[in-house]
């Protein structure tokens, strides 16, 4: 049945935000806003059932939003549970077969019939055509011997979770009144990001984020990495501003109840690389962010490069105290390439981090520091083949296109390149990853898993 066929009145329900959408009943047009856009869509669900209730009749729900357009049909007695899905979005997304069953074709929207637990039919086939039929045939021996039987026999122990149902979009809202509901590509490629920045790797890992021109945007990269790999991945995760020419990774971050910095870490790395040494004692020399659950080690932005000096062996024995409390050390390097604390930076590093934005002077500058990269060494040489550059769009009036011009520019010379939309949160003040639009944390999402790959 489509819209076409239908005689029930149909309603139209367009998505026109992250907060509204807009309900057309008969031509006359309401605007409905919620936090969000789950919350618009169960606003809309909820008065289209009101309206199948108050005439007695089904309605047809004509959706319109990201995911495509969709025809849903609300029963008579406005009962949400039996909502039916008349057509799917204008992108249907392949059917899921159930792990146990191999080759056989069931339709997304239409759940397999109830089978014996060696067979699972599919929906019926049109006239003409079989019901193709999917059955388990195990061989066994005349008289088997136990480890035989053993490895014959599936394990109990080997079944798989199933797949969590929708959470996201319409699908989303028919899966919260009890519609068994698939998630769409778009919710699959998220969870799969979610879960890339949620894995802990054996051993710790040294993500460096580097461009030698300045206001090149690696202090906000350092911040929104932190904080991704920190929110979904659990604490241990510290942010370090390396630079010693007014490093302004603590301006922009939360302060805790002390001004300590790099500096006065410095003096009690032999005591905090010690037995005796606690984890809790580090507290006193890093400034933990309570909604973002990273840590940060301040550079002086106030003292004069000369007062703040650090060599090689130096950075060696913080990179050593860095690694030893915590599991993701994100690295603010500052500008200065000749500098001994940014030579040993790049020896240490796990991860190269490209930061840049869509104006040609910072693409430049990160393009050039790889190329220079990729002749020192072999070390650094397998950075700049696993780097990954993260281009956010500059200006509020420029465009995305810029930006993605920019990040194609990098093809061939680093292992990805991502852009960002831009957003005004970035643009001054303490850095907030709550504070950003949700098109932008999809976008850093998206961006952080590229980097997780590399570790």
């Amino acid at each position: 049945m489509s819209m076409q066929e239908t005689s029930n009145p149909t309603v139209y329900a367009t998505l026109s935000g992250e907060d509204s959408g807009i309900l057309d009943i008969n031509g006359t047009k309401e605007t409905l806003t919620g936090t969000d856009r789950n919350e618009v869509r169960r606003i809309i669900v909820a008065k289209v059932a009101g309206r199948a209730r108050m005439l007695g009749r089904p309605v047809v729900l004509v959706t319109d939003d990201e995911l495509g357009v969709a025809e849903l049909l609300i029963p008579a007695d406005g009962d949400l549970s039996n909502i039916q899905v008349i057509t799917p979005p204008t992108r249907p997304e392949p059917a899921t077969v159930s792990a146990k069953v191999e080759n056989t074709v069931i339709p997304g929207w239409i759940q397999p019939a109830p089978g014996t637990p060696n067979s699972v039919q599919t929906s019926p086939q049109p006239s003409g055509e079989p019901v193709p039929q999917v059955r388990q045939t195990i061989k066994t021996a005349a008289a088997p011997l136990v480890s035989e039987r053993r490895a014959a026999r599936a394990s109990f122990l080997d079944q798989e979770a199933p797949p969590q149902p929708a959470t996201a979009g319409w699908r989303g809202a028919l899966a919260r009144v009890g519609m068994k509901i698939s998630p769409s590509e778009r919710e699959l490629a998220e969870r799969a990001d979610v879960h890339a920045v949620s894995r802990h790797w054996n051993g710790p890992r040294t993500i460096a984020i580097v461009n030698g021109k300045g206001g090149a945007n690696k202090t906000p990269t350092t911040a929104i990495l932190a904080a991704l790999f920190a929110r979904y991945g659990g604490s241990g995760v510290l942010a370090w501003d390396n630079n010693e020419t007014r490093g302004t990774l603590g301006w922009r971050t939360e302060q805790a109840g002390h001004d300590c910095t790099v500096q006065d870490l410095l003096s009690q790395t032999g005591y905090l690389l010690g037995p005796g040494a606690q984890s809790s004692e580090l507290s006193h020399y890093v400034h933990h962010q309570t909604g973002d659950k990273y840590d940060v080690l301040r550079s002086n932005p106030t003292a004069v490069s000369a007062d703040q000096k650090i060599s090689r062996a130096e950075f060696a024995e913080l990179h050593r105290v860095a690694t030893k409390y915590f599991r993701l050390v994100f690295i603010d390097s500052g500008n200065d390439e000749s500098a001994e604390r940014w030579q040993q930076m790049i020896d240490q590093t796990d991860q190269l981090v490209v930061a840049t934005t869509a104006l040609g002077e910072h693409a430049e500058a990160g393009a050039l520091l790889l190329e220079d990269l990729s002749r020192r060494d072999e070390h650094a040489a397998k950075l700049v083949r696993g780097a990954v550059v993260i281009v956010p769009q500059s200006e509020k009036n420029g465009s995305l296109a810029a930006a993605q011009s920019i990040a194609d520019g990098f093809d061939g010379l680093a292992r990805k390149a991502s852009t960002i939309p831009f957003d005004e949160a970035l643009h001054g003040g303490k850095i907030h990853f709550d504070a950003l639009s949700a098109t932008a944390q999809r976008a850093w999402l998206a961006a952080a898993a590229g980097v997780a790959e590399g570790l």
